[in-house]
């Protein structure tokens, strides 16, 4: 595909299709159980429907998305893969979901009673997963209350339970006694279903964080999410696996010159040239998702060099000190990625930010073009 990059944006996220596709296949062999590709938050700001088109590609057995709307816009893209709704279904959004036979997550008794109705109604049995809250106090019914839900979804007939699944709460922490904890509650709540005689559902427990460092959680099916683009799910969390970056984040040089020593630099006027230097300025800010934490505390690559951050970040600019000498309009920038040789991890970044990378990578707008690679060469914008 030839794209042509003078009418492109130069503010853009790169996104490689090959990395990503290895990356599940690494989880896979690694795991030995079938694989529930996450692509919940527009594909962690990888965009929706080719992260999902890849990670099919890859073998990923089913797809997990957060939302009913998400799930749908698969659907209606073409994709007829099994789709499971991770959160609450809304009543007014039951009997969509239904018809287009994405699987629900069934939290409660009252909430299997409403899309036991909506499914009565249609004429279609609902694929349901039961969720077992086991720890997190968020959706769920307590694990030690599950016996009911079960009954009532197995003595349905308008009902086709697909699986069983709990979250970890502390997964991402190596050490985490919470994790067995979670764990043995999970497996006594599907007890039950040996104890009536019932044929077990998938169970599936294992995030990014189970997959990494319990593999007593892996059971039947992982869940890995951020670790399928290449980050860390947590500061405490060691790659055993070849994971590769999925997502560089890029830009190139808008304005650049000289300035004399103590020249105040962005709003506020919070940062001075400590001599003389040159001041670049990038097209991008937290507009774009560049988060206004990282103002005279970041850096970017220009000529595989770190060049700090000067000032704060703009909307839509942000400034840098590249030294002595200048640098060139139209050079490129690398905010989070690898440029000859240096690299800048998302994780560094977010450390910097005060947060997460989960929360970086979703907060990255739709103004940013998302270039798609498949052997270093583009094949499609999104």
């Amino acid at each position: 595909m030839s794209i042509d990059f003078q009418t492109l944006r130069p503010s853009r996220i790169e996104i490689n299709l090959d990395a990503y596709a290895e990356n599940l296949c690494h989880i896979r062999q690694h795991t030995g159980v079938p694989l529930m590709a996450i692509v919940k938050a527009n594909a962690y700001g990888h965009g929706l429907l080719p992260m999902a088109r890849q990670a099919l590609q890859a073998g990923a057995e089913q797809l997990g998305v957060a939302i009913p709307e998400e799930a749908l816009a698969l659907r209606q893209a073409g994709i007829s893969a099994p789709i499971l709704v991770l959160g609450a279904v809304p009543r007014a959004q039951l009997a969509a979901c239904i018809h287009a036979g994405i699987e629900i997550t069934v939290p409660s008794e009252p909430g299997l009673a409403e899309a036991l109705a909506v499914a009565e109604g249609l004429g279609k049995k609902a694929l349901v997963h039961l969720k077992i809250d086991t720890g997190m106090a968020r959706i769920g019914v307590p694990a030690e209350k599950a016996a009911p839900l079960i009954e009532a979804a197995l003595a349905s007939p308008w009902c086709h339970i697909q699986g069983i699944f709990s979250h970890l709460a502390c997964a991402d922490e190596p050490d985490s006694a919470m994790t067995a904890t979670q764990l043995e509650r999970f497996l006594g709540a599907c007890e039950y279903f040996q104890c009536i005689g019932a044929a077990m559902p998938v169970r599936h427990l294992a995030n990014s964080g189970g997959v990494m460092n319990f593999p007593s959680t892996w059971l039947d099916m992982v869940r890995p999410g951020i670790m399928s683009y290449g980050v860390l799910p947590g500061k405490e969390c060691r790659a055993q696996l070849p994971l590769q970056p999925v997502l560089a984040l890029k830009s190139v040089v808008a304005h650049s010159k000289p300035v004399k020593a103590d020249t105040p630099v962005g709003y506020g006027a919070t940062w001075h040239s400590p001599g003389a230097t040159h001041i670049a300025t990038i097209p991008l800010g937290y507009g774009d998702g560049w988060s206004r934490q990282l103002s005279s505390r970041g850096a970017v690559l220009i000529d595989g060099r770190r060049r700090a951050i000067a000032g704060r970040i703009c909307m839509d600019q942000f400034m840098v000190d590249t030294g002595a000498q200048p640098v060139a309009t139209g050079q490129e920038v690398v905010l989070i990625g690898e440029q000859q040789g240096t690299r800048i991890r998302i994780e560094e970044v977010a450390e910097l930010a005060g947060t997460i990378g989960y929360e970086l990578l979703t907060h990255m707008s739709a103004r940013l073009p998302r270039v798609y690679l498949k052997n270093g060469q583009p094949v499609m914008v999104g």
